[in-house]
């Protein structure tokens, strides 16, 4: 430590990490211990003793006052900072004395309080106290001395989980029994979970299953990790376990006109949020052709490998402690992805990217891997990068968020009206399944068929609830009639024969939108309209 160093922080007056006192004594100790307590709960610090922190003025202590100074800061540490912290003291030579330096490293043993009882935490270059439980929650979680997602939800029991994603993850946690068993992936998907349950063990019931694996309390209260992972409905319980999508026009956040923005759609277990955002994603990027058949695919301007390890990393790590959602942003010329909470204490956003993985949600990491596209090696960033290296990972100190920012190319035209994927229904992310087949409604769905007369193509009737999120934006942008060009330019796709047959006429078909000439379908004045019941 040099007198120049400490004089460029003096010129940057006090912040977070520097605080400047003329004297410590036995009159102000309790001020200076709780600024000891504020650094150790938050990122550490460091306290210049010999600096008017109104002023600026060096006043150098003389060799007694530094020895005095010294051996009090020493004590603070030990007697006014509970549990007790270790505390670096350097002495800087300055004219007509010294300026004592104390550096105080982040806790370990978060929460400290001072000897009063109080917690506090650095707020810009002041400090408050704090009395949210959730607050102290994060700072337990974030060294390692408990664990968000294994707390109780009170109020909940087994039946508020859907039995079909427990019996999915029932079916590929215990596939090694089943396999033994010779019983199929279509046997296993005919039974009930009970029915899954009892063929792992003859005594066995999902219940007991659950407990025995972390996810249900012994007095059959889910925990956090099971609310999220397999509930029917877990916002009901923790709201802040969804997302918010946007993609904006333009490359500011502060900005006014978006392509697609989501709505209550992203509520829903782990396994639903991690399909909406996908398609979200996947419907709002661009796809370059590669093929010149207008009807291939083309492909996606960012890998979809990469997109979803960010997702589930997301969804996975986030801090549930932490009272915000998930945010996902399209701009012009990025993507930003928001996760609540910091990466835990210890862990930098280089050992992220090369594979050094502390999970902040121990139960939901282990259990995940099972409904989660994900390895459990903690590669997942890595992959990212490996597969798309125009990607930054940020610690946002600031908002208490881990961002990640893909830019998208650059050399695109970002006035231009982007194709999207909006043509495919999609079972699992990443299967391509025509949408005629509807085959992401099995399982039970109220399924009608419909005919197209025009067409010839018969189509499945599904249930409102259960349309793509496009579709749902088709029918309610079509609340006044709309003809196919303003349709399609809405849901930014180019104007063609085959996109309207692709996005409008099932909608039609199914009975979701009519025509306001409907005895000249093919009339240039034709509009379509959201059919009312």
């Amino acid at each position: 430590m040099t007198l120049e160093e400490i004089l460029r922080w003096r010129d940057m007056a006090e912040h977070t990490g520097v605080q400047f006192k003329e004297r410590v004594t036995k009159e102000n100790k309790s001020e200076v211990a709780a600024e000891m307590v504020a650094m150790s709960n938050t990122r550490g610090g460091m306290v210049v003793v010999g600096i008017d922190d109104k002023t600026g003025r060096l006043n150098p202590l003389s060799y007694k006052e530094t020895q005095e100074v010294t051996a009090l800061l020493g004590n603070l540490a030990t007697d006014n900072v509970i549990p007790s912290i270790l505390v670096d003291i350097e002495n800087v030579p300055a004219d007509g004395g010294v300026l004592v330096v104390a550096t105080i490293k982040q806790g370990l043993n978060k929460p400290y309080h001072d000897n009063n009882g109080v917690v506090w935490v650095k707020q810009g270059a002041d400090k408050r106290k704090v009395f949210d439980n959730s607050e102290l929650i994060v700072m337990l979680a974030d060294n390692g001395q408990m664990y968000p997602d294994t707390l109780p939800v009170r109020g909940t029991s087994i039946k508020d989980l859907n039995m079909e994603v427990v019996k999915e993850y029932l079916a590929k946690r215990f596939a090694p029994v089943f396999s033994l068993q010779n019983i199929s992936a279509d046997e296993l998907h005919k039974m009930s979970a009970e029915e899954v349950a009892k063929a792992i063990g003859a005594e066995q019931t999902v219940e007991n299953i659950l407990k025995n694996v972390g996810l249900v309390l012994a007095d059959g209260t889910l925990t956090v990790a099971a609310v999220v992972l397999m509930g029917e409905y877990p916002q009901r319980w923790l709201p802040v376990f969804t997302a918010r999508c946007i993609s904006y026009i333009g490359n500011s956040i502060g900005g006014t006109e978006f392509r697609d923005k989501s709505g209550s759609d992203a509520d829903g277990n782990a396994v639903h949020l991690y399909k909406f955002i996908m398609t979200f994603l996947m419907r709002n990027l661009r796809r370059k052709q590669v093929e010149e058949d207008f009807n291939s695919p083309g492909e996606l301007e960012v890998s979809t490998t990469t997109l979803s390890e960010v997702v589930v990393n997301c969804i996975l790590h986030r801090s549930y402690a932490a009272d915000s959602p998930l945010r996902i942003f399209i701009f012009d010329n990025r993507i930003e992805i928001h996760s609540p909470g910091l990466l835990p204490q210890g862990i930098t956003v280089e050992d992220a990217t090369h594979g050094v993985s502390v999970p902040r949600n121990k139960l939901l990491f282990s259990n995940g891997i099972h409904l989660l596209p994900y390895t459990g090696a903690g590669s997942g960033l890595t992959r990212a990068l490996l597969y798309t290296p125009n990607i930054k990972f940020e610690n946002d100190e600031r908002l208490k968020e881990f961002v990640v920012t893909i830019w998208r190319d650059s050399d695109a035209e970002s006035s231009e009206v982007y194709d999207r994927v909006h043509d495919r229904a999609y079972d699992r992310v990443g299967e391509d399944k025509p949408l005629i087949q509807n085959e992401l409604f099995r399982g039970g769905a109220a399924v009608e068929k419909t005919d197209d007369r025009a067409s010839g193509v018969v189509y499945d009737r599904v249930p409102y609830r259960l349309l793509e999120p496009i579709q749902k934006n088709i029918i309610q942008y079509c609340s006044v009639p709309r003809s196919a060009r303003d349709i399609l330019e809405h849901i930014n796709y180019k104007y063609h024969p085959d996109a309207i047959a692709k996005m409008i006429k099932p909608l039609l078909s199914m009975g979701y939108l009519e025509l306001t000439i409907p005895d000249r379908p093919n009339s240039p004045k034709q509009k379509y309209r959201k059919k009312l019941k």
